[in-house]
Protein backbone atom coordinates (compact mmCIF):
# COMPACT_ATOMS: atom_id res chain seq x y z
CA UNK A 1 0.00 0.00 0.00
CA UNK A 2 1.24 3.43 -1.16
CA UNK A 3 1.57 6.23 1.42
CA UNK A 4 -1.51 8.45 0.30
CA UNK A 5 -3.46 4.62 0.43
CA UNK A 6 -2.25 4.76 3.57
CA UNK A 7 -3.01 7.96 5.20
CA UNK A 8 -6.25 7.72 3.06
CA UNK A 9 -6.97 4.25 5.26
CA UNK A 10 -6.17 6.13 8.98
CA UNK A 11 -9.07 8.90 8.03
CA UNK A 12 -11.51 6.11 7.06
CA UNK A 13 -10.83 4.35 10.50
CA UNK A 14 -11.97 7.37 12.98
CA UNK A 15 -15.21 7.83 10.52
CA UNK A 16 -15.39 3.63 10.09
CA UNK A 17 -13.66 2.03 12.68
CA UNK A 18 -10.23 -0.06 12.92
CA UNK A 19 -8.17 2.23 14.66
CA UNK A 20 -5.74 2.44 17.59
CA UNK A 21 -8.43 4.51 19.79
CA UNK A 22 -11.35 2.04 19.45
CA UNK A 23 -13.35 4.73 18.72
CA UNK A 24 -14.97 6.67 15.46
CA UNK A 25 -17.14 9.00 14.23
CA UNK A 26 -20.21 6.79 12.84
CA UNK A 27 -19.77 4.40 15.53
CA UNK A 28 -20.29 7.04 18.62
CA UNK A 29 -22.97 9.12 16.80
CA UNK A 30 -25.26 6.21 15.74
CA UNK A 31 -27.36 6.62 18.62
CA UNK A 32 -27.26 10.36 19.02
CA UNK A 33 -30.98 11.80 18.20
CA UNK A 34 -31.19 15.13 17.02
CA UNK A 35 -32.28 16.62 20.71
CA UNK A 36 -29.29 14.75 22.31
CA UNK A 37 -27.44 16.50 19.15
CA UNK A 38 -28.26 19.82 19.88
CA UNK A 39 -28.31 19.81 24.26
CA UNK A 40 -25.92 22.02 25.49
CA UNK A 41 -24.12 20.74 28.67
CA UNK A 42 -22.04 23.22 30.72
CA UNK A 43 -19.94 25.62 28.36
CA UNK A 44 -19.29 22.71 25.75
CA UNK A 45 -20.14 23.01 21.96
CA UNK A 46 -22.96 20.79 21.22
CA UNK A 47 -22.37 17.57 19.33
CA UNK A 48 -23.91 19.20 16.40
CA UNK A 49 -21.44 21.88 16.43
CA UNK A 50 -18.58 19.52 16.79
CA UNK A 51 -19.57 17.40 13.99
CA UNK A 52 -19.84 20.57 11.97
CA UNK A 53 -16.54 21.85 13.46
CA UNK A 54 -14.61 18.37 12.52
CA UNK A 55 -16.24 18.54 9.04
CA UNK A 56 -15.95 22.31 7.72
CA UNK A 57 -12.37 21.61 7.74
CA UNK A 58 -12.24 18.06 6.20
CA UNK A 59 -14.84 20.50 3.41
CA UNK A 60 -11.90 22.84 3.07
CA UNK A 61 -9.67 20.61 2.40
CA UNK A 62 -11.71 18.74 0.11
CA UNK A 63 -11.54 22.05 -2.19
CA UNK A 64 -7.92 22.16 -2.06
CA UNK A 65 -7.36 18.66 -3.09
CA UNK A 66 -9.75 19.19 -6.10
CA UNK A 67 -7.39 21.82 -6.60
CA UNK A 68 -9.90 24.93 -6.19
CA UNK A 69 -9.12 27.94 -3.76
CA UNK A 70 -9.32 27.64 0.19
CA UNK A 71 -11.74 29.81 1.05
CA UNK A 72 -12.39 28.70 5.13
CA UNK A 73 -12.31 30.81 8.02
CA UNK A 74 -11.68 29.43 11.56
CA UNK A 75 -14.31 32.33 12.84
CA UNK A 76 -16.88 30.10 10.61
CA UNK A 77 -16.27 26.48 11.75
CA UNK A 78 -18.76 26.19 14.19
CA UNK A 79 -21.58 28.61 12.41
CA UNK A 80 -23.79 25.41 11.65
CA UNK A 81 -27.07 25.68 10.27
CA UNK A 82 -29.94 25.09 12.47
CA UNK A 83 -30.69 21.49 13.56
CA UNK A 84 -34.40 21.92 14.25
CA UNK A 85 -35.47 18.41 13.02
CA UNK A 86 -33.99 14.97 12.97
CA UNK A 87 -33.94 15.26 9.09
CA UNK A 88 -31.57 18.35 9.66
CA UNK A 89 -29.34 16.26 12.31
CA UNK A 90 -29.46 12.94 9.21
CA UNK A 91 -28.98 15.70 6.48
CA UNK A 92 -25.66 16.85 8.73
CA UNK A 93 -24.41 13.34 9.16
CA UNK A 94 -25.26 12.79 5.57
CA UNK A 95 -23.00 15.20 4.42
CA UNK A 96 -20.25 14.37 6.78
CA UNK A 97 -20.29 10.91 5.60
CA UNK A 98 -20.35 11.68 1.85
CA UNK A 99 -17.36 14.19 2.85
CA UNK A 100 -15.47 11.60 4.75
CA UNK A 101 -16.03 9.24 1.46
CA UNK A 102 -14.63 12.23 -0.61
CA UNK A 103 -11.77 12.93 1.23
CA UNK A 104 -10.37 9.97 1.66
CA UNK A 105 -10.50 8.91 -1.69
CA UNK A 106 -8.76 12.16 -2.94
CA UNK A 107 -6.50 11.47 -0.59
CA UNK A 108 -5.90 8.03 -1.75
CA UNK A 109 -5.79 9.05 -5.33
CA UNK A 110 -3.07 11.59 -4.69
CA UNK A 111 0.89 11.23 -6.29
CA UNK A 112 2.99 10.48 -3.34
CA UNK A 113 5.12 13.41 -4.30
CA UNK A 114 2.35 15.70 -3.79
CA UNK A 115 2.67 15.31 0.10
CA UNK A 116 5.42 17.33 0.46
CA UNK A 117 4.32 20.27 -1.77
CA UNK A 118 3.04 23.40 -0.26
CA UNK A 119 -0.88 23.40 0.82
CA UNK A 120 -2.30 26.16 -0.35
CA UNK A 121 0.81 28.56 -0.02
CA UNK A 122 3.77 27.85 2.34
CA UNK A 123 2.30 29.38 5.51
CA UNK A 124 0.26 26.34 5.87
CA UNK A 125 3.10 23.91 5.27
CA UNK A 126 2.53 20.88 3.05
CA UNK A 127 -0.32 18.39 1.89
CA UNK A 128 0.92 15.96 4.32
CA UNK A 129 0.70 18.40 7.40
CA UNK A 130 -2.81 19.34 6.52
CA UNK A 131 -3.91 16.06 5.89
CA UNK A 132 -2.99 14.42 9.11
CA UNK A 133 -4.28 17.27 10.85
CA UNK A 134 -7.60 17.17 9.81
CA UNK A 135 -7.54 13.18 11.12
CA UNK A 136 -5.48 14.35 14.39
CA UNK A 137 -8.48 17.34 14.71
CA UNK A 138 -11.13 14.50 14.87
CA UNK A 139 -9.63 12.23 16.73
CA UNK A 140 -9.39 15.43 18.85
CA UNK A 141 -13.18 16.44 18.79
CA UNK A 142 -14.36 12.88 18.87
CA UNK A 143 -13.16 12.43 22.27
CA UNK A 144 -15.03 15.53 23.08
CA UNK A 145 -18.25 13.69 21.34
CA UNK A 146 -17.60 10.75 23.61
CA UNK A 147 -17.54 12.64 26.75
CA UNK A 148 -20.77 14.87 25.90
CA UNK A 149 -23.10 11.95 25.12
CA UNK A 150 -21.55 10.31 28.39
CA UNK A 151 -22.72 13.49 30.47
CA UNK A 152 -26.11 13.34 28.31
CA UNK A 153 -26.66 9.74 29.40
CA UNK A 154 -25.98 10.65 32.88
CA UNK A 155 -28.57 13.79 32.79
CA UNK A 156 -31.34 11.55 31.30
CA UNK A 157 -30.86 8.75 33.79
CA UNK A 158 -31.06 11.04 36.79
CA UNK A 159 -34.50 12.86 35.10
CA UNK A 160 -37.28 10.81 37.27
Amino acid sequence: MNLPAQIAKLFKDVYDGGNWTSVNVKGTLASVTWEQATTKVDSFNTIAALVYHINYYVSALITVLRAEPLEAHDKYSFNHPPILSEKDWEDMLNKTWDDAETFASLVEQLPEAKLWEDFWGSKYGNYYRNIHGVIEHTHYHLGQIVLIKKMLSKTTEAQP
